[in-house]
């Protein structure tokens, strides 16, 4: 039996149309209710929902064998497994933006705002610059027009939310999608079936 992370929302609907269609359906599952555990064991496998932001804590732990993360969460939490696919949904890019007429400021360290401060201090690392990070939540973009940073670090998919409150893309720092990924006890002894269920994922998106 392998038990599945799925991340809550449309991203886990799609993985779980991308397993079905490699022989891993669940009915349990698509009759939908209130219930998080479902389970086909015909199939060998059970599937739970989760927070997206928790799918790899799940794996990493042990409580699941395998789950599905979006690359700015293994980025940023760095977890302590196996990244074994990229399955191309919901690709998007994490982006330094600022507002037209941003100029890096001389002297002073570069105000950075952004919900993954780990990501944007190893991307300033990697070009020596100094920064300040300011961690937020929510509403990352209103923070350069109040004047609380210079940048932002934020995703980015189509770019109309930053257009629409003036800012814009300075650069592209890493590309962003869905990663299937492994719990690395669960792959030493459920090789087997961790490496049927990869197959048949890898040949859906062939």
């Amino acid at each position: 039996m392998l038990d599945i992370a799925l991340p809550k929302g449309r991203l886990g609907e799609k993985v779980y149309a991308l397993l079905k269609d490699a022989g891993y359906g669940c009915r349990e599952f698509e009759e939908g209710g209130r219930k998080l555990i479902f389970t086909n064991p015909d199939a060998g496998v059970r599937y739970f929902w989760v927070k997206p932001s928790d799918v790899a804590v799940y794996v990493e732990r042990g409580a699941a064998d395998a789950g599905v993360v979006g690359k700015d969460i293994i980025a940023e939490s760095s977890p302590d497994v196996y990244e074994m696919a990229d399955l191309g949904f919901g690709r998007c890019d994490m982006c330094v933006a600022a507002k037209k007429d941003f100029k890096d400021p001389e002297g002073r360290p570069l105000r950075v705002a952004t919900k993954f401060p780990n990501v944007a201090g190893a991307y300033y690392a990697s070009i020596s610059r100094d920064i300040d990070i300011i961690k937020l939540h929510g509403s990352i973009e209103i923070a350069p027009l109040l004047g609380l940073s210079d940048v932002i670090v934020d995703i980015v998919e189509t770019g109309a939310t930053l257009r629409e409150n003036g800012l814009f893309v300075y650069e592209k720092i890493l590309p962003i999608s869905a990663r299937f990924i492994t719990n690395k006890a669960s792959s030493k002894f459920k090789p087997d079936e961790i490496g049927r269920m990869l197959s048949g994922i890898r040949s859906r998106l062939s």
